[in-house]
């Protein structure tokens, strides 16, 4: 009986298109850039899977197919504006597809309502902010590359050019994946996660003498003295200045998952 149903269980995530390459991430200790009363505090990280690649258009497509209340036309404004998928195109009238050359791309153009859905769907959820600094600090061999001069000029390369938009996003996996074996976390896309704006800071925060008031207006940067910093405060600023119904054409996503 129990041999059934987990035959039943793999079977029906495999139809829905849920089961992808997921990669165990040991916790430990980390130092997030923002987000803490002291620059040397550390807070504990819980160990997790994450997606190995970023969805892409292809693993968005059957996800849409199961849900069709994410098809292209039919979402509602508060759930996504109108630049939704706006890069799958209409054959013969049909609904909205991606073009096979984008089936390997990373599906941007989604907002944070469909992120956090498809991963919901797929058994899983949006990495925390945290969680997603804290693979992404890792560099080819390093677990925390964040003090890498190598590592550092590497992303600040990639931070310093403009954005390739839609048509210029690569097909994943073509970078070397990072110490725990994930790809993409630099380099191509920018990333939803679960509490995207978990830092924001208000007018009112900063009359309330809020110790984040160092973020308002982008003042963060004025302090910097550290050009590693660079990279860190630009992810920071960008999750900040969206809502969760905006989507763009470089902003995608990939899953994380409880152990």
């Amino acid at each position: 009986m129990r041999f059934a149903l987990i035959v039943s269980f793999i079977l029906a995530a495999l139809a829905a298109g849920a089961v992808r390459e997921k990669v165990l991430i040991q916790g430990g200790s980390f130092t997030p850039l923002y987000g803490v009363k002291s620059s040397d505090q550390t807070l504990s990280i819980e160990s997790f899977k994450v997606d190995r690649y970023p969805v892409t258009n292809d693993d968005f497509l059957r996800f849409v197919e199961a849900k069709e209340e994410w098809v292209p036309g039919r979402v509602p404004s508060i759930l996504a504006d109108t630049k939704y998928l706006n890069h799958w195109k209409k054959l013969n009238g049909g609904a909205a597809r991606p073009g096979s050359a984008d089936y390997k791309r990373p599906v941007v153009n989604v907002s944070w309502f469909a992120a956090n859905d498809y991963c919901l769907w797929a058994g899983g959820r949006l990495p925390t902010v945290l969680e997603w600094e804290y693979v992404a600090a890792a560099s080819y061999d390093k677990k925390d590359a964040s003090r890498d001069p190598e590592f550092v000029e590497m992303l600040l390369a990639w931070y310093s050019k403009p954005s390739a938009g839609t048509g210029g996003i690569g097909e994943i996996g073509r970078s070397k994946p990072n110490y725990w074996g994930v790809h993409d976390l630099h380099g191509l896309i920018w990333e939803w996660t679960s509490d995207f704006n978990s830092v924001f800071v208000a007018g009112d925060n900063r009359r309330e003498g809020d110790s984040l008031e160092n973020l308002f207006c982008g003042a963060g940067a004025a302090s910097g003295t550290d050009k590693a910093n660079y990279a860190a405060f630009m992810r920071y600023a960008l999750r900040n200045s969206l809502k969760g119904h905006y989507t763009t054409s470089n902003l995608g996503f990939r899953c994380a998952y409880d152990l």
